[in-house]
């Protein structure tokens, strides 16, 4: 039995479009695959090494004659959408049924209401780029207090303000009570983000590291209820305290960024727990899926490649390491949505010997290894690895 599970969430790393992605429009996606091909398209190299040989390699190409260093397997996504929620939610063993509910512009009396509770206008309603949003209204934000409202193609609606103009408390404040009006089923998006920003002029507003997210809770009991219910720690690194609104987490520690969450779990290392340490890496998708930017997000995944090795040299003998996504987000895709893409899975711990998983029919699979490991009793879904692994 492993005493500690390290799960590394790669926000948005696909490898490749669902036998049912051309319901979502997403024929085609392979967001790992195409990250590469646009680095060769541009006379650069994806200088990957250590992802390679755990495995990367051979889960893009089955022939590969890489001879993996860990464990690996892609897997499917059984539930409705192609959200982070919906993603998380599986991996810790919850099949989400019905997708949750996208606008491309929400309805006049939801605005109306989000006013009445906030005190403040509203001056945009629209799916928008955030960064792009903020430096076309930044400035009249800031002369009139109005709320940058806005979404995406996911489950979200984001309201964007000025630190200065609205302090960050003020804004908390707002989007719980939106979350609030946001309950009722024909609002009922997965999340309310807290979007605040600093500038002084168009052109030159950027998102600060402030973000909150406002979920709803999980449809049942997760993997991470189960854990806390058995005594175990359940650490969160960046966004998976809010992803599961808090729900089976012991510790939380936020991220100011992607580079700063690989950090933290660096130095989880160092700290003596038994239990799950649960990261999530959300500037893959953030910074550079949506914002459809493959050299980018190759140049964070070259970092997370420098730190993966560094943080295998230093892991315990009783240390389990596991490597996935929680959807895709092809950055060479049309539009600028998540894409329905199998995810990737590596498990690594000192002395393994690589080789193929066998059943890979949901991310569940990820959460049910994990319970086994600590032999807990749940209803979840998914098969464990663990006898595989041993």
């Amino acid at each position: 039995m492993f005493k500690r599970v390290f799960l590394i969430v790669c926000d948005s790393l696909g490898v490749g479009e669902l036998e049912d992605a051309k319901k979502y429009g997403d024929e085609g996606a392979n967001t790992l695959l195409h990250i590469i091909e646009s680095y060769k398209k541009n006379s650069l190299k994806l200088n990957i090494p250590n992802l390679n040989r755990m495995g990367f390699k051979n889960i893009l190409n089955d022939k590969s004659k890489n001879k993996p260093t860990c464990f690996y397997q892609k897997l499917k996504e059984v539930s409705a959408g192609k959200d982070t929620l919906t993603g998380h939610f599986e991996i810790m063993g919850v099949k989400v049924e019905t997708p949750y509910i996208t606008f491309e512009k929400f309805p006049d009396e939801l605005i109306k209401k989000i006013e009445e509770v906030s005190n403040h206008k509203v001056i945009s309603n629209e799916v928008a780029s955030g960064t792009e949003i903020i430096n076309r209204l930044g400035e009249l934000h800031m002369k009139t207090k109005g709320l940058i409202v806005y979404t995406s193609s996911d489950s979200v609606l984001q309201i964007a303000a000025h630190e200065e103009v609205i302090p960050l408390e003020e804004l908390y404040d707002i989007c719980a009570k939106v979350r609030e009006l946001t309950m009722e089923e024909k609002y009922r998006v997965a999340r309310i983000i807290a979007r605040p920003f600093l500038g002084d002029k168009n052109g030159n507003f950027y998102r600060t590291s402030n973000r909150h997210d406002y979920a709803l809770n999980p449809p049942k009991k997760t993997g991470l209820d189960f854990l806390k219910e058995k005594g175990l720690d359940v650490i969160s690194i960046g966004k998976i305290v809010d992803i599961f609104n808090k729900n089976g987490i012991t510790e939380y520690f936020k991220s100011k960024s992607s580079i700063h969450g690989m950090q933290q779990t660096y130095e989880m290392l160092d700290k003596e727990f038994k239990g799950l340490c649960f990261t999530n890496l959300v500037d893959f998708d953030s910074s550079y899926g949506h914002r459809r930017d493959p050299i980018g997000y190759g140049s964070l995944l070259m970092e997370f490649d420098k730190f993966i090795k560094k943080f295998m040299n230093k892991m315990n003998d009783n240390d389990l390491l596991i490597i996935t996504a929680d959807h895709g987000n092809d950055p060479t895709h049309k539009g600028t949505d998540h894409t329905r893409e199998y995810i990737p899975l590596l498990m690594y711990y000192k002395g393994c010997t690589g080789k193929k998983l066998s059943n890979n029919d949901t991310f569940a699979n990820i959460g049910k290894t994990i319970l086994d490991n600590f032999k807990v009793k749940n209803d979840l879904i998914g098969n464990s690895y663990l006898k595989e692994i041993e």
